[in-house]
């Protein structure tokens, strides 16, 4: 007997899909999902639809949609749903650790070689060049988030006023309040949800709302990081990029984790590695606290996706259709998609030698004019970056 994309069967003695297939299927994609949500997505697909038929190609839809209502990264929490939908939470847990367990090993990795405290000169030259055009992937993560955006707001002049004015708000915010970038979103959120059912009052977002603007202890250590990755994982609408302000306030300006320059090298190794951006975070918590950083601060951003499906997979349908929570988005969402491109501004000034800035435009045309691959781009400017600190030109923070 076969599945319908023609591969083999493979059950347990009651006649569920093993654990072991989930932990196997899930893995392969975790180590190969490079290229981000897209990329993720539609190997999700192919998998869970179309060569094992877990899922029908309708309920895929509208798990993508309702993950997207979510905060978190879309494609995990989109991954822990169809393996609950297959083996109930223990195949939530287990494919959503086998998803994101080759990416955090790989990150981990590298951030050892890259934060080392005498990295060799080639691995300097490496993550100055390719943390020289990652403005230009956040320019390009936006870019690519606005049109289905635009088209949800519909043709009433008065609702793309709007549009325009949270994704405004949202860009300038992400410039300019780092840590307080979130409370901006949800901010938006509530003024649409304000505008569209005429003041009607949801006590569930004004909630999230005060629990985000609770401030972390200015004295640092492990309960700091632990709410950082908090953050990082219960509040990335939008993406994972709109987290990279917020992060880059902690880890650089506030906590002093690393400096200007390694914070760019983090958020391009986050790109170059398979899995969700968001896995950046292991990055900040090696950075912060070693070894044992890296694997906290990675557990509590992945915690709240794992919580948002197991506590709310059998909802999905009835947030798809929630008046207040898609009003709530469409304000949030075009703040968030201004967020991550207002994120360029911080990083682009990060920079600190001039041939970065060339580094820089050659990846703004080649990612966003071209519309090429971001790995592609990244590994070829942190070849650039080698090239660079050999010749002599300096590469250092």
């Amino acid at each position: 007997m076969q599945e319908p994309g023609g591969a083999a069967v493979e059950r347990d003695g009651d006649g569920r899909v093993p654990l072991r297939t989930i932990a196997r299927e899930y893995a392969r994609i975790g180590c190969t999902g490079f290229g981000g949500p897209p990329t993720l997505i539609a190997m999700l697909r192919q998998l869970c639809v179309v060569e094992r038929g877990w899922v029908s190609a309708h309920e895929f839809q509208d798990a993508i949609a309702a993950a997207n209502l979510l905060p978190g990264p879309a494609a995990k929490q989109l991954g822990i749903y169809c393996a609950w939908r297959v083996r109930g939470w223990r195949g939530a847990v287990v494919g959503g650790i086998c998803f994101s367990l080759p990416g955090l090993v790989i990150i981990v990795a590298l951030a050892a070689l890259f934060l080392a405290e005498h990295p060799p000169l080639w691995v300097q030259g490496a993550a100055a060049g390719a943390g020289a055009a990652v403005a230009a992937v956040a320019v390009k993560a936006a870019a690519g988030l606005m049109p289905a955006s635009w088209h949800r707001v519909g043709e009433v002049p008065s609702a793309k006023a709007r549009w325009m004015l949270y994704t405004l708000l949202g860009g300038i915010a992400a410039a300019t309040l780092g840590p307080y970038l979130v409370l901006v979103l949800f901010a938006c959120g509530l003024a649409e949800v304000a505008v569209r059912e005429a003041g009607a009052r949801h006590r569930s977002l004004p909630g999230i709302v005060f629990a985000s603007s609770v401030s972390a202890t200015a004295t640092g250590g492990m309960a700091a990081l632990v709410w950082v990755a908090f953050k990082v994982g219960a509040l990335s609408y939008g993406g994972g990029f709109v987290i990279v302000p917020l992060m880059q306030n902690d880890a650089v300006n506030h906590y002093h984790w690393m400096t200007a320059g390694q914070f760019l090298t983090a958020v391009a190794l986050g790109q170059v590695t398979p899995g969700p951006v968001v896995q950046t975070v292991a990055v900040v918590g090696y950075a912060a606290a070693g070894l044992l950083g890296a694997l906290v601060a990675s557990v509590v951003a992945f915690a709240p996706s794992f919580v948002f499906v197991l506590v709310g997979a059998r909802h999905f349908d009835q947030l798809r259709h929630s008046l207040g929570v898609r009003s709530f988005l469409t304000g949030a969402g075009p703040a968030a998609i201004g967020a991550i491109a207002g994120s360029a501004i911080p990083l682009a000034l990060s920079i600190g030698h001039p041939w970065q800035i060339a580094v820089l435009l050659a990846a703004a045309v080649w990612m966003i004019g071209l519309r090429r691959s971001v790995v592609i781009g990244l590994v070829v400017a942190g070849l650039v970056g080698v090239i660079v600190a050999l010749a002599g030109l300096p590469v250092g923070s």
